[in-house]
């Protein structure tokens, strides 16, 4: 089952380069679409920040990934005429490859840092001066003749990402002004991404039945419906002269192996072992990993987020167990 990338998984791929490109990233509010609040909230926000001539307050986001988090972090910047300064959490490994990237920073820059709750608790320490005061304290040399030199920053918005907010720390999380998690697009939200992005993909505009299919099967995120469109695209361009129809997405994401619930292989294998071999649950998740060969953490990470999401799984504390909605499904697929 993991011999290759899966096609719907949320996380970044090689294959992604063309949706981190200028050319389909959205550069303003007005062009982001869906997490109406969010951009309600981040527009007060930025417009009180110029206004005040300061940079905009510290920003938490958080929620599954694919998301847009990146994309938002890149508007804050371009809406705030500065630069964005985008690293992980994993890769700061050391503290003075973060004071490294604040100091080169310019008045109102952008810090993004994904993934910020893996941040080690030596980097972290770096964080919290620089959040609140704009400052680095170094300390040189050690005991008796140990002194504090402080390097004044200049004034920057740092934007933290996370897929999971509860492992960020309460010190850490206390120092955003502003924390909001994104949600699962809607199919209707999809379609209008949808629209935008053929558009700048210079593609003809396909039927809204087709997009419609589309967005359905995407997982309720941006990253796999633009994953899926470019996918939609090429078998278009074999197969059916760069025609598009509803007809066309079917059959190019039945050749993906993608069903009409969204559902991959991967995520029907597990509906199935747990159906046929624990009679629908409840089964513990090791067990589970060990009869379809798959790791623990895969499946808890990236299998069952979407089928808890489309209520075909239940988590209880007897283990996995399929809900009444799984059983119908795997009913029909019989």
């Amino acid at each position: 089952m993991s011999g290759g990338e899966r096609i719907v998984t949320p996380t970044r791929q090689d294959g992604d380069a063309a949706e981190q490109s200028p050319s389909l990233r959205p550069t303003t509010l007005d062009t982001y679409v869906g997490q109406q609040q969010l951009r309600e909230r981040l527009g007060i926000a930025l417009d009180a920040a110029k206004h005040r001539g300061e940079p905009m307050e510290h920003l938490l986001l958080h929620g599954p990934p694919g998301l847009g988090k990146t994309t938002l972090a890149h508007i804050v910047a371009n809406e705030m005429g500065t630069r964005a300064w985008v690293t992980s959490g994993p890769a700061l490994s050391k503290g003075s490859e973060l004071v490294g990237t604040l100091t080169h920073m310019q008045h109102g820059d952008v810090l993004f840092i994904d993934e910020i709750h893996r941040l080690p608790a030596s980097v972290e320490e770096y964080i919290y001066p620089a959040m609140e005061d704009f400052k680095i304290d170094f300390t040189l040399d050690a005991g008796m003749h140990a002194r504090v030199v402080t390097y004044r920053l200049k004034p920057f918005t740092l934007i933290g990402a996370t897929t999971r907010a509860g492992l960020l720390t309460a010190a850490l999380r206390s120092r955003f002004g502003i924390g909001h998690r994104l949600d699962f697009y809607p199919t209707d939200e999809l379609v209008t991404l949808l629209q935008a992005a053929v558009e700048r993909l210079g593609m003809p505009m396909p039927p809204a039945d087709a997009l419609t299919t589309l967005a359905e099967r995407s997982r309720g995120t941006p990253r796999i419906c633009l994953r899926l469109l470019r996918r939609v695209r090429d078998f278009a361009i074999v197969r059916h002269d760069g025609h598009i129809d509803a007809d066309v997405v079917h059959k190019a994401l039945e050749l993906e192996g993608i069903d009409a619930r969204g559902l991959d292989p991967l995520d029907r294998a597990y509906l199935t072992t747990l159906e046929q071999t624990y009679e629908g649950g409840p089964a513990g998740l090791d067990a589970l990993a060990a009869t379809m060969g798959e790791d623990a953490a895969t499946l808890e990470d990236v299998v069952e987020p979407f089928l808890l999401q489309r209520g075909l799984l239940a988590r209880t504390r007897q283990g996995r167990q399929l809900t009444p909605q799984g059983r119908s499904w795997m009913t029909t697929k019989a």
